[in-house]
């Protein structure tokens, strides 16, 4: 079977053929690619072709693909059962080492998804204070929930609009976007709606509109802002938990939020979110508070041993530190060959997450991620991919290195950049 023949016969019976948007190509063009097997930093699709990978299922594959001690401990988990529905040891486990790692989660609850982790935490805000409005930025993806697929309107300061049918405009009028990285605007809706805003949600380091860093000074402007008026500063660390830092983009920018999200590489590649924080916050939730949330598969043995064995394996010494340092030589390198061949390009990373951007300078708002020359990624993407390397399907989206990644890989993947600089 070829791609295209398997994405021919999945449309049939899939919507656009694909389980999740970004996967159909749409965004570069060109037949998806359909994978059967991966190992350590390699992928292989259906017509046997060999990729190095720069995707990892999208954050979750920090230690490499199938790697040993987490396949052994989902296979034993596997053969105990496949799911209970009930308490287990090892969701507490994984709870304790959450709270452990990262400082400030002080209870933790376990869930199925990314998304599910932050639609808790936004009714889990709006419960603790008593108030509906939730102020987000623009280019921050938070999953599919309807309080956050929202988009900004013609002003920097605004109340968002629907970004997808379905979401009625009464649900996404309870939602502020302002611009990332602007404090500014931050300081100018917490001092027009202050009394009424319930929570702030933000991906500390943004990396669902390719990677942006934050500005100096404006994660500590968030704190002081929701301290100073009552409201619920919310980390979506979905992406940079145990990517950016052991403890989180919180623990490498010394911001504490009152609550946090977590996922991908939580759940070592199963289906796992989270959503920790303060105390008080935390037991507004069922079955000791208000505030409803339940799930059938919620703490999966399954996930939850995948996530342990993960997270064995990140605590270990300078396991994080090794791979910033390979990230870092392959954005330094790919700028240098991109400057050889004349191309506006520029690149950065932290941690093992990464950005490339067909345009002078890094990005630091969604409005400069929209200028990098879209069609020029578009062209790279190709050339990359025929050239044996695997990276995001969309010039919107951030890159990832696992600690399966080499110097062999990094020189590989240059040199097919040295030519897809130039196609």
């Amino acid at each position: 079977m070829t791609n295209k023949t398997l994405f021919e016969r999945a449309q049939r019976v899939i919507p656009g053929g694909v389980n999740s948007p970004v996967r159909a190509f749409r965004a570069v063009g060109g037949t998806p690619v359909f994978f059967e097997r991966a190992l350590g930093p390699h992928l292989w699709d259906a017509e046997g072709k060999r990729y190095i990978d720069y995707v990892g299922s999208w954050g979750p594959m920090i230690a490499g693909h199938t790697h040993p001690a987490v396949v052994s401990a989902v296979q034993a988990s596997a053969a105990r059962a496949l799911s209970f529905g009930a308490p287990t040891q090892q969701e507490t486990q994984l709870a304790e080492l959450l709270c452990q790692l990262v400082p400030s989660l002080e209870r933790v609850r376990l869930v199925s998804s990314g998304t599910e982790a932050t639609m808790t935490a936004i009714r889990l805000a709006r419960g603790f204070t008593g108030r509906k409005l939730i102020v987000k930025f623009e280019g921050c993806y938070h999953g599919h929930a309807d309080a956050l697929l929202v988009k900004a309107g013609s002003g920097a300061l605004t109340f968002g609009n629907p970004s997808s049918a379905g979401v009625p405009e009464e649900t996404a009028a309870q939602t502020v976007v302002l611009d990332y990285n602007s404090i500014e605007a931050l300081r100018a809706i917490f001092q027009k709606q202050g009394k009424d805003i319930a929570g702030v949600i933000v991906e500390p380091v943004a990396g669902n509109m390719n990677l942006v860093l934050p500005a100096e000074g404006f994660l500590q402007a968030l704190r002081e802002e929701c301290t100073n008026h009552g409201a619920v500063l919310i980390l979506d660390e979905v992406m940079t938990g145990f990517r950016v830092a052991l403890g989180g983009a919180q623990a490498r920018y010394g911001v504490k939020p009152d609550l946090t999200t977590l996922g991908k590489v939580a759940g070592g590649g199963l289906p796992l979110g989270a959503v920790g924080g303060r105390r008080e916050i935390m037991d507004q939730l069922a079955p000791l508070g208000p505030v409803y949330q339940a799930g059938t598969l919620s703490g999966n043995p399954l996930a939850v041993a995948a996530g342990l064995a993960t997270l064995q394996l990140v605590v270990q010494p300078r396991f994080i530190e090794r791979i910033e340092a390979t990230t870092r030589s392959l954005v330094e390198g790919l700028a240098a060959e991109a400057r050889k061949a004349g191309v506006a390009f520029s690149s950065q990373s932290i941690g093992s997450m990464f950005g490339l951007y067909f345009r002078a300078a890094a990005p630091r708002s969604f409005a400069e991620v929209m200028q990098a020359d879209k069609e020029r990624f578009n062209r790279f993407f190709h050339a990359m991919l025929e050239r044996g390397v695997y990276l995001a399907p969309s010039a919107y989206e951030a890159g990832f290195v696992s600690a399966a990644h080499g110097a062999e890989e990094i020189d590989d993947t240059l040199a097919a950049a040295r030519e897809a600089f130039r196609a």
